[in-house]
Order: structure tokens, then C-alpha cells, then sequence
């Protein structure tokens, strides 16, 4: 298995737990025409994504990420945010937080809440092995057990049901690194078991609750 391959090689991420793996929790935002699952649909190829993030523990550390793809390529954004600050986001007081916060990105998400009226739209949950490679910024991620709700409210606390986007035993595997993947790396991931594809676990999240109320 990939797993065991890559475990040979490569040093596990710190937030590792002790069976080698960690939970991922994410708040998904969209704006009131959906553009972010409509852009998805569409195919189109420069998007973005707001959510908020946190391992484990949301009362430890919790961040604002905003993710961009171009052409295949993604770029990722983040900063640290506050209980504080989660609670005015999801009451809709972000023409307030906007004056109280020096980060450019917390600013610009706020700026977008007001703007095009970005909301939570989607809990989206999953189990992450993660390996690095220090040296040439390498990261390798395998997420199973994927899971999404739309009982927003309970993000923090976890109380909500969850259904199930993934088949038991089957990963998403991401690679990403800046300019260089070294040789001995892509010869463990270039596995013919593996299926080359665009994956966005938000949208198929919001598929996956569409249809169930249908």
C-alpha cells in the first residue's frame, strides 16, 4: 500500500496523532449565487474558496484560508483567527470585524461577506495521514473517511449528523510541492492503481446534500 510506502521514506506532520493521523475539520462559505459549486461545475479554471479550519481541537487553533486554483494549480492563504472572531463571522458582523482586525485576509473576507454576501454553506470532516519532505517542501497528504454536514451551527461542537462522501478504504492523495518533486518521491506516487482526477470535497459535498433533498 502507498501508505507504507511513503511511511518508509518520509517524516509524518507534526499534528500527527499517535495512530498517525489527525481530523480535519472545515466550514465551508459561498456567496448567494453559489458561484464557488457553480465555478466547480462549470469547469472554470481561476476559483477560489473561503473556509475556516481546525484539527482536533477548534478551542486550540482555529484559521481562515482561502484557497485559489489557476489551471490545475493551487495556492493557499491562511491567518490565525480568534474564538472571538469566529462567532461575529457567523453571526453576519463582519462590517464590524472588518475595523478590528490588521489581517489583510480576514479584512478581504469581510469586505466579500459584505460585498457578495459569503456564508457558511457546508461542514466538511475527513481523518489526514500527512507526510513532508523538509528539504524541497514536500507535502503528501492521504485523506479518508470523508464526511459532510449542513447543521452549521454545530461546527465547534460536533454534534451533527454526517454523511458519508467516500467509500470505506478508498484515500484522496494530494502532492504538493513549489518547483521541485524529487525522483524517488513521484516513483512512489506514479502507481498504476492510482486515478489521476480533480477532486473538490466541497462541491461534491454540496452535491451529496442537494440530492438528498431532492
Amino acid at each position: 500500500m502507498i501508505d507504507s510506502r511513503l511511511s518508509a521514506i518520509l517524516d509524518r506532520d507534526s499534528h500527527s496523532g499517535a495512530n498517525g493521523k489527525y481530523e480535519v475539520h472545515n466550514l465551508y462559505f459561498d456567496d448567494y449565487k453559489d458561484s464557488c459549486t457553480r465555478e466547480n461545475d462549470a469547469g472554470v479554471s481561476k476559483r477560489f474558496k473561503y473556509r475556516i479550519r481546525y484539527y482536533g481541537d477548534p478551542y486550540g487553533y482555529m484559521k481562515l484560508e482561502c484557497k485559489e486554483k489557476l489551471n490545475g494549480y493551487c495556492h493557499k492563504e491562511s491567518c490565525r483567527i480568534s474564538l472571538k472572531e469566529y462567532e461575529m463571522i457567523i453571526k453576519g458582523r463582519t462590517n464590524e470585524l472588518i475595523w478590528r482586525t490588521e489581517e489583510p485576509l480576514l479584512k478581504r473576507f469581510c469586505i466579500s461577506c459584505m460585498t457578495r454576501r459569503f456564508v457558511p454553506k457546508m461542514i466538511v470532516e475527513y481523518e489526514r495521514t500527512a507526510y513532508i519532505e523538509e528539504i524541497t517542501n514536500v507535502r503528501i497528504t492521504l485523506d479518508e473517511n470523508i464526511s459532510v454536514s449542513d447543521e452549521l451551527l454545530s461546527f465547534l461542537s460536533g454534534d451533527h449528523m454526517r454523511y458519508p462522501v467516500q467509500e470505506k478504504g478508498q484515500y484522496v492523495l494530494e502532492v504538493k510541492f513549489d518547483d521541485i518533486l524529487p525522483s524517488y518521491i513521484r516513483h512512489i506516487i506514479t502507481d498504476r492503481n492510482l486515478v489521476l482526477t480533480s477532486f473538490s470535497k466541497y462541491y461534491v459535498g454540496r452535491k451529496k446534500i442537494q440530492s438528498m433533498v431532492r
